[in-house]
């Protein structure tokens, strides 16, 4: 595979991305060359066009399959490994988020709910606590309403997020009407 200019442009964005997603820049890379060629590559192809070593190639195919986000596949008569993506930028989407929030949400729950259940000791613990459950609270609705949206199709995922701002109009609608009947 050729690199262009166009392309390398997104795989190097794409791994300062990957970077703030949970992932070091090479595994980003790696994903956003997998992401936009459409044949699988091997592990050398793969080396060559972002000139890393077959090492670094290795580990960074190694996290992307703990992500679940390449699947191997093999050629008949061929020894090597070829890799691609696996699912659709939806189902990418998805793990992403499921394995930031194995990583990150979750333990942060978990710590949150353990402080909860203490007894506060003093006023600043007991406002500590009122305050750590308006996080906890908070994380927790975000944790079920992405939950929700992971159950819904791609079509009427995308159908919703392109209402956008159409549904804070509805809504504010409704508290004008709930209003008038007071």
């Amino acid at each position: 595979m050729k690199m262009t200019p166009m392309l390398e442009s997104f795989v190097f964005h794409f791994g300062e991305m990957g970077s703030r997603w949970g992932f070091n820049r090479t595994v980003g890379q790696i994903y956003a060359l997998l992401v936009i060629t459409e044949e699988p590559i091997s592990a050398n192809e793969i080396g060559e066009c972002l000139n890393i070593s077959r090492g670094n190639v290795s580990m960074g195919l190694k996290e992307l399959s703990s992500w679940q986000l390449v699947h191997t596949l093999h050629k008949p008569g061929d020894r090597k490994d070829y890799y691609h993506t696996n699912g659709s930028i939806w189902d990418m989407a998805n793990r992403v988020f499921e394995e930031r929030r194995k990583r990150e949400i979750d333990p942060t729950l978990s710590l949150l709910r353990d402080i909860l259940l203490d007894n506060p000791g003093n006023d600043a613990e007991k406002y500590a606590q009122v305050r750590i459950d308006e996080i906890y609270r908070l994380l927790e609705n975000i944790t079920q309403w992405a939950q929700s949206l992971q159950s819904l199709s791609p079509e009427k995922l995308d159908t919703l997020m392109k209402l956008g701002s159409g549904v804070g109009k509805v809504l504010d609608i409704k508290d004008k009407l709930l209003q008038k009947q007071q």
